[in-house]
């Protein structure tokens, strides 16, 4: 891969990654809108790596609170702030692995990449993160994260694994029915994306690791360290951003977007 198609899929990964706007849309829109060929799995294991040492990042404090429950938590107790967190952060992943390998099993995850999916994913999920975010009640805390509430996230975040959902946006839509405010329904999202490409990519980085050279390796590399910045710079300024500004933007372009791609695909 050249370095600028390198730079191209970092940047559209890390920036879309925690954005609600799909960033394994925007990966499969790039060959159709470039004429690349697709990056392949194994650069996509690595820019999916660049993100999570973002996130891990500015989430640092509460990374390190939930590790030091882990523990706990082995012993079967969660009466620690640590161990609760840790807790509610696997019940909220259960949806999403084991949609996950249903849809690897059975072949469904290719058939869903699709012009028309992504497109009607984009419009549709658009209109409800708009929908949670209007009209949603702003009661709740992060710290008011309970095991019902994980487990009705969990469930919202598995829908993302249709392609144009987007993870974060999804994950957030559903704090936001929770009753959850937007910044602390952005910082659970975010916490709930740590042990979701966790478990992705050990999954897909089984299926690359012996296959993998120098060249590739290198390339990796690369995608990684830019898909680490581009993701840390876009956390910082949407997180930022949501003390004073709502979802609508993000929506906007969303539906703008999935009408583009609707055109395009029934033309």
């Amino acid at each position: 891969m050249t370095l600028f198609h390198l730079f191209l899929v970092a940047v559209i990964q890390g920036v879309t990654e925690f954005l609600p706007v799909s960033s394994s849309g925007h990966l499969i829109l790039l060959p159709h809108l470039t004429g690349y060929q697709d990056q392949g799995l194994a650069v996509d294991v690595a820019v999916h790596v660049g993100t999570l040492f973002a996130v891990i990042l500015y989430f640092w404090s509460d990374v390190r609170l939930a590790l030091s429950g882990l523990p706990r938590l082995a012993t079967g107790r969660a009466d620690t702030p640590g161990a609760r967190l840790a807790m509610l952060l696997l019940i909220a992943s259960v949806p999403v692995v084991a949609f996950g390998l249903i849809l690897n099993l059975t072949g469904l995850h290719d058939a869903l990449r699709s012009l028309k999916v992504i497109g009607w994913a984009m419009l549709v999920f658009g209109v409800l993160l708009y929908w949670s975010d209007q009209n949603g009640d702003t009661v709740k805390k992060a710290g008011d994260w309970s095991i019902a509430d994980a487990m009705t996230m969990g469930v919202w975040q598995a829908i993302a694994l249709i392609p144009g959902t987007s993870r974060s946006g999804i994950t957030i839509t559903g704090a936001r029915f929770l009753g959850y405010n937007r910044h602390d329904a952005a910082k659970l999202a975010m916490l709930m994306s740590i042990p979701t490409i966790i478990a992705s990519g050990v999954f897909l980085g089984s299926k690359v690791a012996l296959d993998a050279d120098m060249g590739l390796l290198r390339d990796c590399a690369i995608a990684a360290a830019l898909a680490f910045i581009a993701a840390l710079l876009a956390l910082v300024l949407m997180m930022r951003l949501l003390h004073s500004v709502s979802y609508t933007p993000y929506v906007l372009y969303r539906i703008a977007l999935g009408g583009i791609l609707l055109l395009i695909a029934y033309s």
